[in-house]
């Protein structure tokens, strides 16, 4: 473990009781598919993302999802993007918005083919997309993982705590949590209220940085220790997203697969810096080392 991780963890008082590791993780993971399974068994997910400018975020989290392991995905994209996705993750079928631009789709009734959902990578603030995350909250009854814009969003909702339940994982970086939350003067507050704010809805939030935070509903937060300062590169927050909607669709509860998501993408990065160095680790690399991460947790 890095001295600064170290010292981090002895200023805020972080004991190892509360670190993530191999052994926390949920040990369903590690046993090897059977023989006879098909691509149904391992869940179809819904991923909505992209936007008009922002197709990369989408890609980088279909990607992601697919090398977790996910059985089907579909992404729900603009019309603008067909192209670049098609290309892009031909292993992903497409639901196309009504919209050209960005994400308006507001008739949630097809979301009970899927088994889990992924909201929110690039696709933007618009009024329209504010009006239709407003309404895949009060309709979604499937596990979901909302990231990036979808966050942003969903602050701006009045009384947003209300459409938060035992489905949702939220996963913003310290600018997202602000707006959530406000602005706090600790370390040790933002932890607090992850818990206060889980525990009274059921949710699971991670608070991603150099030390990622998870909490969750029954009072036991985790830290990830591993990872490394050239993850802190742009998209590195859709690949998580989509690692997690990948593990998610598998039939995991929302805690375990945010612990295993959150440690294999750390894993992956670790993995990358071995061979690339920090400085020139770009998002796509942690897809890259994702099937190596499997394998050495699955050791």
């Amino acid at each position: 473990m890095e001295e600064s991780v170290k010292t981090f963890l002895e200023q805020n008082n972080i004991d190892d009781s509360q670190i993530l590791r191999k052994e926390t993780l949920d040990p369903n993971f590690f046993l090897p598919r059977a023989r006879f399974t098909h691509k149904g068994d391992f869940g179809h997910c819904l991923l909505v993302a992209g936007s008009y400018g922002k197709a990369g975020a989408c890609v980088l989290s279909a990607k992601a999802a697919m090398r977790a392991g996910c059985g089907l995905l579909t992404v729900n994209i603009p019309k603008a993007l067909y192209n670049i996705l098609q290309t892009s993750v031909p292993e992903a079928m497409v639901v196309l918005d009504e919209n050209a631009y960005c994400y308006t789709k507001q008739k949630y009734e097809h979301l009970n083919k899927y088994t889990a959902v992924g909201i929110g990578p690039g696709i933007g603030l618009q009024s329209s997309t504010r009006e239709a995350v407003k309404a895949f909250v009060e309709n979604n009854t499937k596990p979901a993982v909302m990231d990036a814009d979808a966050i942003t969003l969903l602050a701006k909702l009045d009384d947003f705590t209300q459409y938060l339940n035992p489905n949702i994982i939220l996963t913003p970086h310290p600018r997202e949590f602000q707006r959530l939350f406000g602005k706090m003067e600790e370390y040790s507050d933002n932890i607090e209220t992850m818990q206060r704010v889980s525990q009274e809805t059921g949710c699971t939030i991670i608070l991603k940085g150099g030390v990622t935070a998870i909490s969750n509903p029954y009072g036991e937060p985790f830290f990830n220790v591993i990872g490394n300062a050239g993850m802190a590169t742009a998209g590195s927050g859709d690949v998580l997203t989509g690692i997690i909607l990948g593990i998610l669709s598998q039939g995991f509860e929302p805690l375990e697969a945010t612990k295993l998501g959150v440690y294999l993408h750390a894993l992956s990065g670790d993995l990358a810096k071995e061979d690339l160095g920090e400085k020139s680790l770009i998002a796509s690399d942690l897809i890259n080392y994702l099937p190596k991460a499997i394998q050495t947790l699955c050791k």
